[in-house]
C-alpha cells in the first residue's frame, strides 16, 4: 500500500499532534485530543507480526483504520471518526492512523514529526518510549515530548537529558518552552489521586495540584438562617432544574435558569434557591511516612515481649528488690552494699555464707531459689525476642479491632501508587494480593500496612481483610472478573460499602455499574478505567501543560490552567479581584516564588523520597494583591476564556467553545 504525503494533513492553523501506542490509553489520548481539544492526531501502532518482515511503513488498510477509529470513537461513545482516503473526498482533520514495525526516524518523519506540535510515546514499554524519544528529540528540539514510564526516577534523569539535548540543538529556545518541552508521565501515578479520592470522597471530580488534592463538590441552598461552605471558591452555579424532576438538568436551553460557570459573589448571593459547586481541598499529599528503623522495620519495645512475660519479669525484680530490703534489715550492712550481695547469691556466683547469722543464710537459699526461676524467665524473653525480631520483617496481620479502613486489591503497578496515596491522606489501608512477590508488597512491608496475601476468590480471604467494617473496597486488579467477584461478594457482607472497582471494558463496566447501583441505591458505586482517567493528564501535556484538568458542571466543563503572568495583559499588574473574570476565569491560587524554585509540573505526584517539599501555591490569595509579571497563578477558567488568554480563537489553540 502506497504511504501518505509527507506530512499531516488538514489545517496547518490546527495543532498537529503524533500517539505511538495501540492500547487502551493511546485509544483514549488520540479521542481526547481530538473530540476535546480539535487537534489534528496521526496514531503510529505496531504493525502485525506476521507483517514485520514485508513492510516498513503504510497508512492501515480499510479494515485495521476502520477498527481502530473505532475504538477511539468508543472511547468517548461518539459515531466513527472520520478516516483519512474516506470516499467522500473529504479532508481528514481529525484521527490518522499509521502502521509501522518500529519508531525509526524515517517512521517518525512520515508521521510529520518534524513540524508536529507534540508527540506523545505511551507504549507499554519503557526502553522503546526511551529509544523513540531520542530519535525525536534529535529530530525536532523544538517538539514538544510526553513520554509514559513507570520508573521515576529514570523519568526525571530523562526530562534533564531531553531539554539539554534541546538547548544545545535550539539555545534561543524560550525558557517557558523549554518547560514544557519534556514531561515524563506515569499512568499509575496519575490516576492514583483520583482513585484515592474515590475511596476518601466518593466523587472524580478531582485535579491534583501541587500536591493537593482539590474536588468540586455540590452544595445544595441553604436553608433559612443557614450559611452554606463557601470551600476555597464558588466554581459553578447548579441550574435550577436540578432539583426538579420535571426539569432538564443542565439544559443549555434553560437560559437563565442553566448552570453559570465562575458566578460573580453578587450573582451567588442574588441565586437565592439554587445549589452550587465550590472547591475544597480533600487533605493534603505530603511526603510519606518517615522511613521505620531496623531496616525500615522498627518493632515496639512493648511487642518483644508478651503480657505474660512481662509479668514474670516485673515479679522477679520485685522479689529481687523485697530480698534486698531484707538483706539491708538483717546484716545491718549499707543498702547498696546489701543489693549487691543480694545480685551475687541470685546469680549463683557469691561464695556460700559459712559462720554467718542465720537470717543471712536464710536469705542466700532464697536468694538462690530466686535466681533458678530468673533462669527460665531470661530464656523465654530471649526466644521471644529473637521470635519477634524474625517476623518483624514479615507482613502485618489486620489489627483485631480494625474498622473504618479502606480494602485495597491488588498491588500491582497502579495498586502500588494508590496504596502510597492512600498512606499520604493517613487513610488506614488493608491490602489482598495473592502474588506474593507482586510489586507493591515492598512498600507494604515497609509502611507497615495489613496485607492478606490470597485469592479474594477463596473463601475468608476478604473476611481475613475485614471488609465487613471497612469504609470503602478498591479492586484495582488486573483481571475484571476478579474485581467484580470481589465487589459482589464485599456487597452483600455489606450492602452499603463504597465500592470502586477498575474495569477495563467500557461496555461491562456501563452495565456492572448500572447494576450495581440499580441494586444498592443507597450505596456508593464506581467503575474506573486507568485509561480514561490518565488521558487528560497526557493530553493536557501535549497542550503544553497549561492544563491541570477538567471538571464536568453538569453539561459544561471547567478547565484549571497554570500560566505565568508575563504577557497577558488581563492579569498583569491587576489585582486578583480585578482579574477576575466572572463567566470566564478566576484566580484560585498563586506562586510567587521565583521561577527557578518552583515546581516545574504542578500536576505531577510529589516526590516520594522524603526530600523537602519546594515553596508551593497560596490557595484563595488575597484580593487586593497585585499580580506580578513573574507570578504563576492557577486559573479556573472556561475553555472560551482560556482561549482568550492564550491570544488566540480556541479552535486554532485546539480548545473548544462549547462542553
Amino acid at each position: 500500500m502506497s504511504s501518505s504525503p509527507q506530512g499531516p494533513p488538514g489545517d496547518p492553523a490546527v495543532p498537529h499532534m503524533i500517539v505511538c501506542g495501540d492500547d487502551a490509553l493511546a485509544h483514549r489520548l488520540a479521542a481526547e485530543l481530538h473530540e476535546v481539544y480539535r487537534t489534528q492526531v496521526t496514531v503510529i501502532v505496531p504493525v502485525a507480526a506476521q507483517v514485520r518482515e514485508t513492510t516498513r511503513i503504510r497508512t492501515t488498510g480499510p479494515a485495521h483504520a476502520s477498527a481502530f477509529l473505532g475504538r477511539v470513537a468508543a472511547a468517548v461513545g461518539r459515531a466513527p471518526l472520520p478516516r483519512q482516503g474516506a470516499s467522500d473526498g473529504a479532508p481528514d482533520t481529525g484521527v490518522r492512523v499509521m502502521e509501522a514495525p518500529d519508531l525509526a526516524d524515517d517512521v517518525l518523519t512520515e508521521a510529520g514529526a518534524a513540524r508536529a506540535t507534540a508527540l506523545a510515546l505511551v507504549h507499554d514499554d519503557d526502553e522503546t518510549n526511551i529509544h523513540a524519544a531520542l530519535r525525536a528529540r534529535r529530530l525536532n528540539p523544538r517538539l514538544r515530548l510526553v513520554i509514559r514510564l513507570y520508573n521515576r526516577k529514570l523519568g526525571q534523569r530523562l526530562e534533564d537529558l531531553l531539554d539539554q539535548a534541546a538547548v544545545v540543538a535550539d539555545p534561543g529556545m524560550d525558557p517557558a518552552e523549554l518547560d514544557a518541552a519534556t514531561t515524563v508521565l506515569s499512568d499509575a501515578d496519575t490516576v492514583a489521586p483520583a482513585l484515592a479520592a474515590t475511596a476518601v470522597a466518593g466523587t472524580r471530580k478531582v485535579v491534583q495540584a501541587d500536591g493537593l488534592l482539590l474536588h468540586a463538590a455540590e452544595r445544595t441552598p441553604p436553608g433559612r438562617d443557614e450559611v452554606a461552605d463557601p470551600g476555597l471558591c464558588t466554581l459553578a452555579l447548579l441550574s435550577s432544574t436540578t432539583s426538579d424532576p420535571g426539569g432538564s438538568e443542565g439544559s443549555d436551553s434553560s437560559g437563565d435558569d442553566g448552570p453559570r460557570l465562575l458566578p460573580g459573589d453578587a450573582e451567588v448571593a442574588a441565586a437565592t434557591g439554587r445549589g452550587t459547586v465550590v472547591l475544597e481541598a480533600v487533605s493534603a499529599a505530603g511526603p510519606p511516612l518517615p522511613p521505620r528503623g531496623l531496616g525500615s522495620r522498627r518493632v515496639p519495645l512493648a511487642s518483644l515481649f508478651s503480657r505474660r512475660l512481662r509479668w514474670s519479669v516485673a515479679g522477679m525484680v520485685t522479689a529481687v528488690l523485697a530480698l534486698a530490703l531484707a538483706s539491708w534489715r538483717f546484716t545491718g550492712a549499707d543498702p547498696l552494699h546489701a543489693a549487691y550481695l543480694t545480685v551475687l547469691d541470685v546469680l549463683a556466683i557469691d561464695d556460700p555464707a559459712l559462720g554467718e547469722p542465720t537470717g543471712r543464710k536464710v536469705l542466700q537459699l532464697l536468694s538462690g531459689l530466686t535466681g533458678l526461676l530468673l533462669l527460665p524467665v531470661l530464656v523465654a524473653a530471649a526466644l521471644e525476642a529473637l521470635g519477634t525480631f524474625r517476623t518483624a520483617s514479615a507482613l502485618r496481620r489486620p489489627p483485631r479491632g480494625l474498622s473504618g479502613h479502606v480494602v485495597l486489591l491488588g498491588l500491582g503497578k497502579v495498586g502500588t501508587r494508590v496504596l502510597a496515596r492512600l498512606r499520604d491522606l493517613d487513610i488506614p489501608v488493608v491490602c489482598v494480593e495473592e502474588d506474593p512477590e507482586a510489586r507493591g508488597i515492598p512498600l507494604a512491608r515497609r509502611l507497615g500496612v495489613p496485607t492478606v496475601t490470597g485469592d479474594v476468590a477463596q473463601e475468608g480471604v476478604l473476611e481475613a481483610a475485614k471488609v465487613q467494617r471497612a469504609r470503602a473496597l478498591l479492586a484495582l486488579t488486573s483481571s475484571d472478573i476478579t474485581n467484580l467477584e470481589a465487589t459482589l461478594y464485599a456487597r452483600s457482607v455489606k450492602p452499603d460499602l463504597r465500592v470502586a472497582l477498575r474495569l477495563y471494558d467500557d461496555h461491562f463496566a456501563t452495565a456492572v455499574y448500572r447494576t450495581l447501583r440499580a441494586a444498592h441505591p443507597h450505596a456508593l458505586t464506581r467503575s474506573r478505567s486507568v485509561s480514561t482517567l490518565a488521558a487528560p493528564a497526557f493530553a493536557g501535556a501535549m497542550m503544553g501543560r497549561q492544563v491541570l484538568g477538567a471538571i464536568p458542571v453538569e453539561r459544561k466543563v471547567l478547565l484549571f490552567a497554570a500560566l505565568r503572568v508575563a504577557g497577558h495583559p488581563q492579569l498583569e499588574d491587576r489585582t486578583v479581584a480585578e482579574a477576575f473574570r466572572p463567566g470566564a476565569w478566576r484566580v484560585i491560587a498563586l506562586d510567587a516564588a521565583e521561577p527557578a524554585d518552583r515546581r516545574r509540573d504542578l500536576a505531577a505526584a510529589l516526590p516520594y523520597d522524603g526530600a523537602d517539599r519546594e515553596p508551593g501555591l497560596v490557595w484563595d490569595p488575597h484580593p487586593g494583591y497585585v499580580l506580578k509579571p513573574h507570578d504563576r497563578v492557577v486559573l479556573a477558567t472556561t475553555r472560551q476564556g482560556l482561549g482568550e488568554l492564550l491570544g488566540a480563537n480556541p479552535v486554532a489553540r485546539g480548545i473548544p467553545e462549547t462542553g
